[in-house]
């Protein structure tokens, strides 16, 4: 049972409507447009939004939108088949319409999409009806074959199997040992046919047994032969065997090392002291306001060069299989399958996860099928464009966040601005905690960092160290005896919700401005894990989630969003369960121009990519660029 069918134009006109609920579904559809159109996820075959399923096809030539609805429990098979119907009557029909752009004419399809549905769902009705009976031995083709044609043999054809055996009863009679019968004339087929040795010619007129034992003669004769051993040289007296030498590797610190490394301060007076950290005050206030964007690649780009050797040049590259295909008006999927599948594996070897490369051809494909090319457009500009257009739009944030904006806000109404870390192990949660925290007091705001990893030995400690560093870098002196950096720590072993749940409070009594929160890290299948994390998010409630993943990984990132996801919504008692907001991007200064992980976090979370680590200092965060990312994407 369907609950509503709707065409509309993509500029928003409602051109006919079927509506077989009352419920409004108006914020559906929107969501539906919000999401998957404007956010370049036309691959998808299915939306789910509060309780309905939605399905759309797209028409190019004419700007048209086909949604469907029906409730998220139904299985409806007959869905695409009537999207199809209905989208290739509706055309015919109103084409002239159409093409005149005369939307204000009221467009009477009713009718028509009554019979469209009924013989859709009859045709649902035979596809899902019960399967016929299994047929009977008798009936199978398997009851045809014979034993003998069901035996399989060893050394090829049967016929030639027992060729061999025949010529063999033919020379040696019942008494060859290859040949030998059962009594009622049939051969007996060896079980393995042996390695054939051509027989020795013995003398004219000798019976078998003389021919026998000539042949055990010869056998005798060359095993008693042998080859003449060589002589060999008398080597060298040496003066005996050198023992190996034991590896020594650098830094390795052994226990001869130990009084030398020994920074302690038990440490005797002729031992060296640890050298006191000398901070780099050249960079402080660098980073005050926002943050700078990655630069582009100014090599690449993306119109070709006006000279005719740079356009042979790159005639080679990806979409050199389109030069054929220009002079096309309209653009088919026919046309463009051939090349589908060689734009997914170039994606693919940029570190796009397979799933979502497979999503974004099919993306272009549906945006391409039926659009019209001009007479001096080349199809194969046209559907680089459109690539370059979808992934600058997946990489665009459809909401932008503002941290600054939003302390602020929070400062004026006394509350902290509470920042959560999450990520799986090794990613750099710290690390890049510690850069966010050196921008947030650039920018004056005092930050208290809570040491929610209670599993990882050392996790205290490297936050204690950075906290030091931090505080070294801006000292209380320059900001009127404030300290802007402290650390709210409780051990280890503790529970890392209420450890969060003390610093909020804290802060709040204090009245410092952040609190970043970092979280111990963890797999996406480690169960009581992910459960401790949903219960941190829950209890606390952070302004903001940020998803921390590496730029390294390919369709382990794709995993890792999604389960990460969906553990936050299992594990909250909520409808609307906070989820990620954002993502930090990783060791971006590692993989050159493989930046396909971008990507495939931004199009399964729809979440922006808030900040980029490129680097080992407290200055190295920068914002993404979308321009620069999908530069390197396409080289």
């Amino acid at each position: 049972m369907l609950d509503f069918f709707v065409i509309f134009t993509k500029g928003g006109i409602v051109l006919w409507c079927f509506q077989g609920t009352t419920e409004l579904f108006g914020p559906s559809v929107n969501a539906l447009v919000k999401s998957v159109l404007l956010q370049e996820r036309t691959g998808l075959s299915s939306f789910v939004h509060q309780s309905w399923t939605l399905k759309h096809r797209l028409d190019n030539e004419f700007d048209l939108v086909f949604v469907v609805g029906f409730q998220k429990i139904l299985q409806l098979s007959y869905v695409d088949k009537l999207l199809d119907d209905v989208h290739r009557e509706f055309r015919d029909k109103f084409e002239n319409v159409l093409m005149e752009k005369k939307y204000f004419q009221k467009f009477l399809f009713d009718s028509r999409f009554s019979q469209l549905q009924a013989v859709a769902e009859s045709w649902g009705q035979q596809k899902t009806a019960a399967p016929r009976a299994m047929r009977s031995f008798e009936q199978s083709l398997k009851s045809q074959k014979t034993v003998g044609s069901m035996i399989e043999k060893k050394g090829g054809n049967n016929k030639e199997n027992k060729q061999p055996g025949k010529e063999r009863k033919k020379k040696g009679g019942a008494g060859n040992a290859g040949g030998a019968g059962d009594g009622n004339g049939r051969d007996h087929e060896p079980e393995q046919e042996p390695t054939p040795v051509p027989e020795p010619q013995a003398a004219p007129g000798a019976s078998e047994e003389d021919q026998i034992m000539a042949n055990r003669r010869k056998m005798m004769m060359r095993m008693s032969s042998g080859k003449k051993k060589e002589a060999k040289t008398p080597k060298s007296p040496q003066a005996g065997k050198k023992g190996k030498a034991a590896r020594t590797w650098a830094l390795s610190g052994g226990s001869k090392d130990a009084a030398s490394l020994d920074f302690s301060e038990a440490a005797g007076d002729d031992v060296p002291r640890r050298p006191e950290f000398v901070p780099d005050a050249s960079m402080v206030g660098a980073m005050a306001g926002n943050i700078q964007d990655m630069e582009p690649d100014e090599s690449d780009d993306d119109e070709p060069a006006a000279d005719a050797q740079s356009q042979q040049k790159k005639a080679g590259g990806m979409f050199s299989v389109f030069k054929n295909l220009v002079g096309n008006k309209t653009i088919t999927r026919e046309n463009v399958t051939p090349v589908l599948d060689q734009l997914r594996d170039h994606l693919v070897g940029k570190n796009v996860a397979a799933d979502i490369a497979a999503k974004l051809c099919e993306s272009v494909a549906n945006k391409l099928q039926g659009k019209v090319l001009g007479t001096f457009e080349g199809l194969a500009k046209t559907v680089r464009q459109t690539l370059v257009d979808s992934l600058v739009q997946i990489l665009s944030p459809k909401r932008r966040i503002d941290i600054l904006r939003d302390v602020m806000s929070a400062r004026q109404t006394g509350n902290p601005y509470v920042v959560a870390f999450c990520g799986v192990n090794g990613v750099g949660k710290s690390t890049n905690l510690a850069k966010i925290c050196f921008w947030l007091i650039e920018n004056g705001f005092s930050v208290l960092i809570a040491a929610c990893d209670t599993f990882r030995a050392g996790a205290v400690e490297q936050l204690r160290t950075h906290t030091r560093h931090l505080n070294a870098l801006h000292p209380p002196e320059k900001h009127a005896g404030r300290q802007m950096v402290q650390l709210y720590e409780k051990g280890y072993g503790k529970d890392p919700a209420g450890i969060a749940n003390d610093a909020i409070g804290f802060a709040r009594e204090t009245r410092v401005d952040v609190v970043l929160i970092d979280t111990a890290g963890r797999m996406q299948d480690n169960e009581p894990l992910m459960r401790a994390l949903g219960k941190l998010i829950k209890v606390n409630e952070p302004d903001l989630v940020l998803f921390v993943g590496e730029a390294l990984v390919g369709n382990e990132a794709v995993d890792q969003l999604v389960k990460f996801n969906q553990a936050l919504a299992d594990h909250s008692a909520s409808d609307r369960p906070h989820t990620i907001d954002g993502i930090v991007l990783t060791k971006f200064d590692t993989i050159d121009d493989k930046v396909g992980a971008a990507i495939s976090m931004t199009y399964v979370t729809g979440q922006p990519i808030v900040f980029v680590g490129c680097g080992q200092t407290y200055t190295d965060l920068r914002n993404l660029n979308a321009r620069a990312v999908v530069s390197a994407l396409m080289k």
